[in-house]
């Protein structure tokens, strides 16, 4: 007597199931089975749901390196996530974003976290050469950015969060950061700040000269001083602490604070407090929102939300058309602030 057991639907339980073990469970032909698990439309919805539900019940998992060797494709998509990131939260959220928009799809993602983004053009380089994936999701991109260059000249799928100054379009999905300046300097002007300081992080990308730019302009028109903390850039949290605690002390303070990422926001408002400051009564502080932390910690600040959740999303579903086969410049989508006045 054999001592090899089974499944209940008829394929040895030590064996891989292929796409030979879905065809002769389901009656179908090999190319068939083939077809509908790569997605072929012209086969009839009740073929594909047949399909699917054998595999699923079967267990299988596409051989990549099979798939790779007929088609020429990974059906991985990579996200190359810049591991300096401040915003609480924007790593998982970004994450789950995308784990959710390729749900049911024959992709799979893999995540490479960039902690220093001198290597992060090396990192584009190594999966152009060896085609590693379909296509690539990158952060925190710089006017000129390098690897979107590469990508350009590649003719690589991509898109990045984030825009840049290139003529030539590429796929990208923004947070409309000019108009969480200009809505954070309105709103200070409106509760009587006539001198507004904004803190924000990284000046090598895209993000932090709209900002600034958008920042003086508003501040402008509403007739208000403008400064910019120029030290925030690379601090760590106690560092920004001792910022705020000096700020505190000082005569000339601004009367409003606009930050750009959650982590500056704690660590400031942190050392204002302890010089003896009421938040949103002797400075007032706005701040760019990112997960549901802060309005916990501090319920009276007001904030500017970007839904980076949605923004996986997005990005994902622009990376896909683009592997289709869309046009660059029909793929470019900006995410609107979404402010929430607290006090």
């Amino acid at each position: 007597m054999s001592s090899k057991t089974t499944s209940s639907r008829g394929s040895p339980a030590n064996q891989r199931v292929t796409l030979r073990t879905i065809a002769e469970v389901t009656g179908l032909s090999l190319s068939t089975v083939s077809l509908s698990l790569r997605g072929g439309t012209t086969l009839k919805q009740e073929t594909r749901d047949k399909v699917a539900e054998a595999a699923k019940a079967l267990g299988y998992v596409p051989d990549r390196a099979g798939v790779r060797l007929r088609t020429g494709k990974t059906n991985v998509i990579a996200l190359v996530l810049d591991g300096a990131e401040d915003s609480i939260d924007f790593a998982r959220q970004m994450i789950q974003g995308i784990g959710q928009a390729i749900k049911g799809t024959r992709y799979h993602l893999t995540v490479i976290p960039e902690f220093d983004r001198q290597n992060s053009s090396e990192t584009i380089r190594y999966i152009l050469d060896n085609r590693t994936a379909d296509g690539v999701i990158i952060t925190h991109t710089a006017p000129r950015d390098k690897r979107v260059q590469m990508m350009i000249d590649a003719d690589f799928p991509f898109v990045s969060h984030g825009r840049t100054e290139f003529y030539t379009p590429h796929p990208y999905h923004d947070f409309h950061a000019e108009m969480f300046a200009s809505l954070a300097v309105e709103r200070l002007a409106s509760k009587g700040c006539r001198r507004v300081m904004l803190v924000i992080g990284d000046h090598r990308t895209t993000n932090y000269h709209n900002i600034v730019t958008a920042f003086h302009k508003a501040a402008a028109r509403a007739g208000i001083g403008a400064d910019i903390l120029e030290r925030a850039q690379g601090r760590s949290p106690a560092e920004m602490r001792a910022i705020g605690l000096e700020l505190a002390k000082d005569a000339h303070r601004p009367d409003g604070i606009i930050c750009d990422s959650e982590m500056h926001t704690i660590a400031l408002a942190s050392g204002l407090q302890d010089g003896g400051l009421r938040l949103g009564g002797d400075v007032q502080l706005v701040y760019k929102q990112t997960s549901g932390i802060l309005p916990t910690l501090f319920p009276a600040l007001d904030s500017i939300r970007e839904d980076v959740f949605a923004a996986g999303g997005e990005l994902t579903r622009l990376l896909l058309r683009r592997i289709e086969g869309a046009e660059a410049k029909s793929l470019q989508t900006m995410a609107e602030p979404q402010p929430h006045w607290r006090s």
